[in-house]
């Protein structure tokens, strides 16, 4: 077990609920399950750590109405969810890069408040859930990363390759662990710490005050296993370096170095005076007596241990522990990691969410009649109904309840009633109530789910400009996303643009074959109409919306406009042209990627990218593979 696993594992077994939890990105493999039995071992016995299955349903994770019970009780009774039964310990969220934005909303919250509010089904109640969050990250690309919402609210990131190491002895035992438990809510911190943590969270680029507040929570935990009643430097770097450093998304700024001071002009001495009158020496003051001397002496060493440290040094040498921290390539992948998160909420290669009540995917159920072919849920139409039934019943006893009696009616001799027959047929016998009372406004049809078809339009630029640095790349990375598109049955477009227009290379199709040739005839040259290019553009996704599908444009050029709206030459025409028809094809709503392909990420580009609402990607050093992973992640290709 690596040395900074077995100390996550430690400080997170101190403080669960403080510290959030840890995202482990690793596959399924042996040493992901000995870093999870480690994390078993240290917890207290008394903690309950469970596992939770994806897509867990909300009843499920929350609580709400056992159903079975409510019936057979005749009143509503509550069944405890998953997030209340872990109150104290420790949940398992397998699969964690494949949960949805509600299902990482709900983890946020309870993260945060450390409580479950309980309002459905006709309870209301609020439990508590102070827990710890292990979040196992599985994804095989970079693009498929957990949600930002629920990232952030863990303290540790952590890595786990699939290999597995030699087994050592724990760094910590669980008495340890729980020793500290006890001792973590005495230990103090100092301003000058708290500060420190601060400066370096700003010069690695990390703008969540919750990394700072997690990273003083780790520097308490790792006192409080060391022992310690205050948080000395070692302990705040190895916060920095476990919380701090994998959230880094850039390097701090190289120090300024400082310019010579110019030689100053040499004067010349004055001279002596003739014959000078030798100047008596100073007397030595008297020497205090050696008692004296050390005490003073020990006065200094003291007023020296007791001094403060300098913040700027602290923070200073708290930012180097992070620094060396950080591995190699970790902020080369944090750009599309970045553009995963941020992506649009209708991107992705499905297309955007239609609403249908007939087909699709059922994704929960609503208060309705089934009506012009809509499928009743029993379930919830059972949920919705059972709190009622003890009212229900008493109701129908109370208006069947027989009336007063009537006196009979004459009979004959033999007993029977006039014009009576043996052979009549018998009353009907009374009526026995209803084991379930469903009443009309109990009823709850099915809701469905329908993903529309996804297009992606390629606008690539082959002016000359872009044709000198990188348009060899872009095709590639056009090919490989075609690639893609064609395995998941996407409809893709092609546009380009030089010298004075913008044409269709490829109207939207599925045909691989069709959209490589149209490529692979592309030639280079010539001006840049941006303005046209997003002008076609976004009529070509005007189009695509009408079909009822979700258009994704992805526009790969340098940002070097030169041609103007109606042909004309000239840079300064050109550049406000290109502005207002991004800003144009922004009102329409469409999700976009931005991506500069020249040798040195350009301000016109970004200016560009804002302008049109659209995700900027600035890869000065990638290929093709590199540009086809960026626009997945955009995508939302999982």
């Amino acid at each position: 077990m690596q040395g900074d696993a077995a100390t996550i594992a430690a400080l997170f077994a101190v403080d669960p609920a403080g510290l959030g939890g840890v995202a482990l990105r690793a596959p399924a493999c042996a040493a992901r399950d000995e870093w999870l039995a480690l994390l078993r071992t240290l917890l207290p016995a008394a903690s309950p750590m469970r596992r939770v299955p994806l897509n867990t349903g909300d009843t499920a994770l929350l609580g709400g109405l056992d159903l079975g019970a409510t019936l057979q009780a005749g009143r509503p009774v509550a069944l405890q969810g998953l997030l209340a039964q872990a109150d104290g310990g420790v949940l398992l969220l397998a699969m964690a890069e494949r949960i949805t934005a509600g299902a990482a909303a709900r983890f946020g919250s309870v993260l945060d408040s450390g409580q479950v509010l309980l309002q459905r089904d006709g309870l209301d109640s609020v439990l508590p859930a102070r827990l710890g969050l292990v979040a196992l990250d599985e994804g095989a690309y970079e693009d498929e990363q957990l949600p930002a919402s629920l990232a952030e609210r863990l303290a540790f990131h952590m890595r786990i390759d699939g290999q597995a190491e030699d087994e050592e002895s724990p760094l910590w035992t669980a008495d340890e662990v729980l020793t500290a438990r006890q001792r973590v809510g005495r230990v103090q911190m100092a301003p000058e710490s708290v500060q420190a943590l601060c400066a370096a969270a700003m010069a690695l680029g990390i703008d969540s005050l919750r990394a700072s507040l997690f990273a003083a929570r780790a520097a308490r935990a790792a006192a409080a296993l060391a022992g310690s009643d205050a948080v000395e430097e070692e302990h705040i770097a190895v916060a920095a370096r476990l919380v701090l450093a994998p959230r880094a998304t850039r390097l701090p700024p190289a120090p300024e170095q400082q310019e010579p001071e110019p030689p100053q002009e040499e004067t010349s001495p004055p001279e002596p005076a003739e014959n000078p009158a030798p100047e008596p020496p100073p007397e030595p003051p008297p020497e205090p007596p050696q008692d004296a001397q050390d005490d003073t002496k020990n006065e200094e060493n003291d007023d020296a241990d007791s001094q403060p440290p300098d913040p700027q040094e602290l923070a200073e040498r708290v930012l180097e522990a992070a620094q060396a921290a950080i591995p190699a390539g970790l902020l080369a992948s944090l750009k599309i990691g970045a553009l995963q998160r941020a992506k649009s909420p209708t991107s992705g290669s499905a297309g955007a969410e239609q609403k249908n009540a007939l087909r699709g995917r059922p994704v929960g159920a609503r208060k309705g009649e089934p009506r012009a072919g809509q499928r009743i849920n029993v379930l919830e139409t059972l949920r919705a109904a059972a709190p009622w039934q003890k009212l229900r019943r008493n109701a129908l006893a109370s208006t069947s309840a027989p009336g007063p009696a009537r006196p009979p009616a004459s009979s004959s001799a033999s007993g029977r009633a006039p014009n009576s027959s043996p052979l009549s047929p018998k009353a009907p016998p009374p009526a026995t109530a209803p084991r379930i009372v469903v009443r009309k406004e109990d009823f709850h049809v099915t809701r469905f789910r329908q993903l529309g078809q996804t297009t992606t339009v390629f606008v690539v630029d082959a002016s000359g400009s872009s044709a000198l640095n990188r348009l060899a790349e872009a095709k590639g990375a056009v090919e490989l996303l075609l690639a893609d598109c064609y395995v998941r049955r996407d409809s893709v477009a092609v546009l380009a643009f030089r010298g004075k227009v913008a044409e269709v290379l490829l109207p939207p199709t599925r045909s691989l074959a069709r959209a490589k040739r149209s490529l692979a005839g592309l030639p280079g040259g010539g001006g840049t109409p941006l303005a046209s290019a997003i002008d076609a553009a976004a009529a070509l996704a005007g189009q695509i919306k009408r079909k009822g599908e979700t258009p994704i444009v992805v526009l790969l050029t340098d940002g070097k406009a030169n041609i103007a709206r109606d042909g004309s030459p000239g840079r300064g025409p050109a550049t406000s042209d290109a502005l207002a028809a991004a800003a144009q094809l922004r009102a329409t709503g469409v999700s976009a990627l931005l991506v500069d392909t020249s040798p040195q990420p350009q301000s016109s580009a970004e200016q560009l990218a804002a302008a049109m609402g659209a995700q900027y990607l600035a890869l000065p050093y990638g290929g093709a593979q590199s540009l086809n992973q960026a626009v997945r992640a955009v995508a939302g290709r999982n």
